[in-house]
């Protein structure tokens, strides 16, 4: 490990009330913690908080210092007024966080933002005061022509003024770079560089217990909007006409789930061929995935969803729309593409896959997973960037 200090700055960081939200971003800065020196400084506002207003999470281990501080909102409902007292706390509290990661990580030579905008603002003017470079990850499907809210004038300038200022931008695919410069978000450096799976815990099963049915799984965070649950529903309806020799698992939760628990039971379908799991984390997720033949994904829009990624560490092939970043980590030995929206062609490859996914071979999508998303290989990719901007 070289000296070099990086400090993260996290728009989403798992935290005391979920450990989901911004785990990809952890995972990131895990992986090149064995390179160089990393801390966490992540803010979050607290409605529980009755007294006093800050509390301090502190958490130091082999490969991370953490510091998440989180503070009481303005609780009176008062236009303007609100969000501006609101934003005087973030930063507020964001400099006297730094200044106590300052006081036992010492001054950081390089600062990665992780989702912009206004951590981005902090990270520019702290280097227009300091002179220290900043990097920028960006995850959020905002740009995407399908979301389209990214919108406003003042905040595409700062967004743009941001981006241009950077060091690198490092989205974690190229059909997500390619939707922000349509927004004029332009940087001579993009660098693309995908999440990370945790390979050790994803792993193959080869003592898969035998099943009466065949099996495939659908996990997501249950947002019909963007992963069209409800059209994969209505899809296993006709096939449970067709045939009956499968049983499809979905697994997560969301501001849908529940509506679509009642329409899979409307279709006469829940409990039978559908089994909904809720939300499931580490082994217990690693262990449904690994047991499926396949997983089924018929989003609207996309990134590249982390659960393929860790599809493709347990050697499970995956049945994907074709949108976002997908195809960029898709080929006849991972798994099959189809046209988003497209109902009929989904029934017609999930029966397909059910027929023929024993045909693929696990240890060569394994493979894959293990050359493109494992922590030593992302944590040299970023480790990389770093050192060639602090040589620059």
């Amino acid at each position: 490990m070289n000296s070099l200090k990086v400090l993260y700055l996290p728009r989403w960081y798992p935290n005391r009330y979920d450990p989901m939200p911004g785990l990809f971003i952890e995972r990131h800065a895990r992986s090149v913690a064995g390179h160089v020196n990393v801390a966490v400084l992540y803010i979050h506002q607290d409605d529980k908080l009755k007294s006093p207003c800050m509390e301090v999470d502190h958490f130091r281990d082999d490969e991370l210092l953490e510091l998440k501080i989180y503070y009481k909102p303005f609780r009176y409902s008062i236009p303007v007024i609100k969000p501006f007292i609101n934003l005087c706390r973030y930063l507020r509290y964001h400099f006297r966080g730094l200044k106590m990661i300052k006081k036992e990580f010492g001054p950081p030579d390089l600062v990665h933002v992780n989702v912009l905008t206004r951590l981005g603002m902090l990270a520019m003017l702290y280097k227009w005061i300091t002179g220290t470079p900043y990097v920028i990850t960006e995850h959020w499907t905002r740009y995407l022509p399908q979301m389209d809210n990214f919108k406003g004038t003042c905040r595409k300038s700062v967004t743009r003024l941001v981006v241009r200022n950077a060091s690198a931008v490092m989205p974690v695919t190229d059909n997500l770079r390619k939707a922000m410069e349509s927004h004029g978000l332009v940087n001579p450096n993009y660098r693309i560089i995908p999440n990370v799976v945790n390979i050790r815990m994803f792993d193959i099963r080869n003592d898969i217990p035998g099943k009466a049915k065949k099996n495939f799984i659908h996990v997501s965070c249950f947002e019909d909007r963007q992963k069209n649950i409800s059209g994969i529903l209505r899809v296993l309806k006709k096939l449970s006409k067709q045939r009956q020799d499968w049983e499809c698992h979905m697994v997560g939760e969301g501001i849908h789930l529940n509506d679509l628990i009642n329409y899979a039971k409307v279709l006469n379908i829940e409990g039978k061929f559908v089994h909904f799991h809720g939300l499931k984390e580490n082994e217990e997720l690693a262990k449904l995935m690994a047991e499926a033949g396949f997983q089924v994904m018929f989003s609207r829009f996309e990134n590249l969803p982390v659960v393929i990624l860790e599809s493709y560490a347990c050697g499970v092939p995956v049945l994907s729309t074709d949108v976002g970043g997908i195809s960029e980590h898709m080929n006849d030995d991972l798994g099959l593409l189809i046209r988003s929206e497209d109902e009929d062609q989904l029934l017609e490859k999930i029966s397909f896959m059910l027929d023929n996914y024993e045909k693929y071979d696990k240890t060569k999508i394994r493979a894959y997973a293990i050359s493109h998303f494992s922590k030593e290989v992302i944590g040299e990719q970023l480790a990389k960037v770093y050192t060639s901007i602090i040589k620059n």
